[in-house]
Protein backbone atom coordinates (compact mmCIF):
# COMPACT_ATOMS: atom_id res chain seq x y z
CA UNK A 1 0.00 0.00 0.00
CA UNK A 2 1.14 3.33 -1.02
CA UNK A 3 2.23 5.82 1.08
CA UNK A 4 -0.68 8.89 1.21
CA UNK A 5 0.24 12.04 2.74
CA UNK A 6 -2.49 13.44 4.80
CA UNK A 7 -3.39 17.18 4.30
CA UNK A 8 -4.94 18.41 7.52
CA UNK A 9 -7.39 21.31 7.69
CA UNK A 10 -5.50 23.02 10.41
CA UNK A 11 -2.45 22.76 8.10
CA UNK A 12 -4.04 25.02 5.38
CA UNK A 13 -4.69 28.85 4.41
CA UNK A 14 -8.34 28.32 5.04
CA UNK A 15 -7.45 27.65 8.41
CA UNK A 16 -5.11 30.30 9.07
CA UNK A 17 -7.57 32.94 7.72
CA UNK A 18 -10.42 31.37 9.85
CA UNK A 19 -8.40 31.56 13.32
CA UNK A 20 -6.63 35.07 12.63
CA UNK A 21 -10.04 36.51 11.49
CA UNK A 22 -10.95 34.71 15.07
CA UNK A 23 -8.23 35.88 16.94
CA UNK A 24 -8.79 39.61 15.30
CA UNK A 25 -12.79 39.71 16.15
CA UNK A 26 -11.68 38.81 20.17
CA UNK A 27 -9.18 41.57 19.89
CA UNK A 28 -11.16 44.26 18.92
CA UNK A 29 -14.28 42.70 21.18
CA UNK A 30 -11.93 43.25 24.46
CA UNK A 31 -10.31 46.89 22.99
CA UNK A 32 -14.30 47.90 22.74
CA UNK A 33 -14.89 46.98 26.36
CA UNK A 34 -11.47 48.04 27.43
CA UNK A 35 -11.76 51.40 25.93
CA UNK A 36 -14.85 51.86 26.94
CA UNK A 37 -16.32 52.74 23.35
CA UNK A 38 -20.37 52.99 23.44
CA UNK A 39 -20.66 50.95 19.68
CA UNK A 40 -21.00 47.35 18.93
CA UNK A 41 -18.35 45.75 17.01
CA UNK A 42 -20.99 45.29 14.45
CA UNK A 43 -22.29 49.22 14.63
CA UNK A 44 -18.88 50.04 14.12
CA UNK A 45 -18.24 48.05 10.89
CA UNK A 46 -21.41 49.47 9.89
CA UNK A 47 -20.87 52.97 10.82
CA UNK A 48 -17.52 53.10 8.87
CA UNK A 49 -19.38 51.29 5.60
CA UNK A 50 -21.94 53.52 6.01
CA UNK A 51 -19.18 56.83 5.98
CA UNK A 52 -17.69 55.75 2.91
CA UNK A 53 -21.33 54.43 1.06
CA UNK A 54 -23.54 57.82 1.77
CA UNK A 55 -26.38 56.66 -0.13
CA UNK A 56 -26.39 53.63 0.32
CA UNK A 57 -29.76 51.11 0.51
CA UNK A 58 -30.01 48.47 2.91
CA UNK A 59 -29.47 45.59 0.87
CA UNK A 60 -26.52 46.61 -0.84
CA UNK A 61 -25.07 47.63 2.74
CA UNK A 62 -25.90 44.05 4.37
CA UNK A 63 -24.02 42.40 1.37
CA UNK A 64 -21.02 44.70 2.03
CA UNK A 65 -21.35 43.78 6.13
CA UNK A 66 -22.14 40.16 5.29
CA UNK A 67 -24.90 40.21 7.37
CA UNK A 68 -28.80 39.56 7.14
CA UNK A 69 -31.27 42.14 5.87
CA UNK A 70 -32.70 41.40 9.68
CA UNK A 71 -29.56 41.96 11.39
CA UNK A 72 -28.52 44.66 8.83
CA UNK A 73 -32.05 46.60 10.25
CA UNK A 74 -31.42 45.97 13.84
CA UNK A 75 -28.13 47.59 13.27
CA UNK A 76 -29.01 50.79 11.48
CA UNK A 77 -32.00 51.35 14.36
CA UNK A 78 -29.44 50.93 16.86
CA UNK A 79 -27.34 53.65 15.03
CA UNK A 80 -30.29 55.80 14.31
CA UNK A 81 -31.41 55.71 17.15
CA UNK A 82 -28.02 56.83 18.57
CA UNK A 83 -28.06 59.84 16.16
CA UNK A 84 -25.04 58.10 14.31
CA UNK A 85 -26.73 57.70 10.82
CA UNK A 86 -30.21 59.60 8.80
CA UNK A 87 -32.15 57.31 6.64
CA UNK A 88 -34.10 58.56 3.82
CA UNK A 89 -36.43 58.18 1.05
CA UNK A 90 -34.41 57.99 -2.76
CA UNK A 91 -35.35 56.05 -6.05
CA UNK A 92 -33.47 53.26 -7.69
CA UNK A 93 -34.67 51.60 -10.88
CA UNK A 94 -37.86 53.68 -10.61
CA UNK A 95 -38.74 52.43 -7.01
CA UNK A 96 -38.92 54.03 -3.81
CA UNK A 97 -35.95 52.42 -1.22
CA UNK A 98 -34.62 53.87 2.11
CA UNK A 99 -31.09 54.71 1.60
CA UNK A 100 -29.03 56.33 4.95
CA UNK A 101 -26.38 58.55 5.16
CA UNK A 102 -24.07 59.44 8.71
CA UNK A 103 -24.57 62.48 10.40
CA UNK A 104 -21.56 64.61 11.77
CA UNK A 105 -22.10 62.66 15.32
CA UNK A 106 -21.76 60.15 13.60
CA UNK A 107 -18.69 60.96 12.02
CA UNK A 108 -17.13 62.16 14.97
CA UNK A 109 -18.23 58.30 16.96
CA UNK A 110 -16.05 57.47 14.07
CA UNK A 111 -13.30 59.64 14.54
CA UNK A 112 -13.43 58.85 18.19
CA UNK A 113 -13.39 55.52 17.75
CA UNK A 114 -10.30 54.95 15.01
CA UNK A 115 -8.11 57.42 16.95
CA UNK A 116 -9.01 55.28 20.51
CA UNK A 117 -8.33 51.79 18.47
CA UNK A 118 -5.27 52.80 16.18
CA UNK A 119 -2.42 52.77 18.39
CA UNK A 120 -3.74 49.40 20.18
CA UNK A 121 -4.35 47.79 16.50
CA UNK A 122 -0.99 49.15 14.69
CA UNK A 123 0.89 47.29 17.58
CA UNK A 124 -0.03 43.76 16.18
CA UNK A 125 1.68 44.60 13.11
CA UNK A 126 4.30 47.06 14.62
CA UNK A 127 7.03 44.09 13.44
CA UNK A 128 6.35 43.56 10.43
CA UNK A 129 6.97 45.84 7.48
CA UNK A 130 4.86 48.00 6.09
CA UNK A 131 5.05 46.95 2.58
CA UNK A 132 4.50 43.13 3.70
CA UNK A 133 1.43 44.61 5.78
CA UNK A 134 0.25 45.67 2.24
CA UNK A 135 1.20 42.99 0.29
CA UNK A 136 -0.86 40.60 2.55
CA UNK A 137 -3.52 42.94 2.62
CA UNK A 138 -3.99 42.93 -1.18
CA UNK A 139 -3.68 39.48 -1.31
CA UNK A 140 -5.99 38.67 1.07
CA UNK A 141 -8.55 41.01 -1.11
CA UNK A 142 -7.87 38.51 -3.59
CA UNK A 143 -8.84 35.69 -2.14
CA UNK A 144 -11.66 37.72 -1.17
CA UNK A 145 -13.02 38.03 -4.51
CA UNK A 146 -12.36 34.85 -5.14
CA UNK A 147 -14.65 33.59 -2.57
CA UNK A 148 -17.21 35.69 -3.36
CA UNK A 149 -17.12 34.38 -6.61
CA UNK A 150 -18.14 30.47 -5.69
CA UNK A 151 -19.73 31.64 -1.91
CA UNK A 152 -23.60 31.07 -1.89
CA UNK A 153 -24.54 34.37 0.09
CA UNK A 154 -28.49 34.80 0.57
CA UNK A 155 -28.58 38.60 1.74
Amino acid sequence: MADIDIVHYTDSIHYELEQTSRMMKMLTNQLFNKLDINVSLDEYITLDTVSVNVGICQRDLAKLILKDRANTGRILNELEQKGFITRFIDTKNNRLVKKMGITEGGLQELDSINNKIRTYLGGVTKRIPPEDVQRVQAILKEFRFELEKVVETNI
